[in-house]
């Protein structure tokens, strides 16, 4: 996708930067409504499993954040998994959610 915003650009960048600095299977980042980032890695412990989307969601709602404006996902994934799009639907219904593969390119918009 060439019409990548160079804001949602960041967004990539940084989720690709947690995906690799963890060695997870996805990356994640978030940008909330006053233009602050929450990123995070795939969680994956015997007592608690979250998709990158998801643990970047609950970092943003953790802090306070009541809104997005966008989120991305750096995955080899064909599609932006369920719970992760419905976390970042749940605060904001019309985000957009960018799936980009691990070499940053955009492949989808969700």
């Amino acid at each position: 996708m060439d019409d990548v915003q160079p804001e949602d650009a960041k967004l990539v960048t940084l989720a690709r930067s947690a995906r690799g600095r963890t060695r997870a299977p996805e990356g994640a980042a978030v940008r909330d409504t006053d233009g602050r980032t929450y990123v995070a890695a795939t969680v994956s412990l015997p007592s608690l499993q979250l998709s990158a989307l998801q643990a970047a969601v609950a970092a943003a709602v953790s802090s306070g954040v009541e809104g997005l404006e966008a989120a991305a996902v750096v995955s080899a994934a064909d599609a932006v998994e369920e719970d992760g799009l419905a976390a970042v639907h749940d605060l904001t219904p019309s985000a957009p959610v960018l799936l980009a593969g691990p070499d940053g390119a955009v492949r989808a918009r969700a």
